[in-house]
């Protein structure tokens, strides 16, 4: 499938609003289900950026043996659960394969979902008709 066509895709995706698990503390107001490319068995949410206060990044920098790319874990500002990770700094390969440009990454089994409405509150809020960068977190 050509990039620009996998790039749209991502467009059709539901924006959610994630939660912490342990906590309820809101991790995130623009999330979107996802998938880790290096095995597609794990379940996780990405957004772009998380709310200010919602998370903070926790320990060194580290690779997997998956990729180049840096990553550090993520904990809830809540309860200090470990939540995801953040890509500090992604590889070439990672950046050259579709991705959403979304580097905040939760884990599906730390997090509630909650499907967002748009402004009519008629309808499920998709990327394609989604918020301009970080102009509202609530919705």
């Amino acid at each position: 499938m050509p990039r620009y066509n996998q790039t749209q895709t991502f467009f059709h995706k539901r924006v959610v609003k994630l939660e912490c698990r342990h906590c309820m503390n809101i991790l995130c107001w623009r999330g979107m289900r996802a998938i880790l490319l290096a095995d597609t068995s794990i379940e996780l949410y990405s957004t772009d950026l998380p709310p200010p206060n919602a998370v903070e990044m926790n320990g060194d920098d580290y690779c997997t043996s998956n990729c180049d790319c840096h990553i550090r874990d993520l904990v809830c500002a809540g309860c200090g659960n470990q939540v995801g990770y953040h890509v500090t700094l992604p590889c070439r390969n990672c950046m050259d394969s579709c991705n959403n440009g979304h580097f905040w990454m939760f884990h599906a089994l730390e997090c509630k979902e909650f499907e967002r409405m748009d402004d009519t509150g008629q309808k499920l809020l998709i990327w394609a008709n989604s918020l301009p960068h970080m102009r509202t977190y609530r919705n």
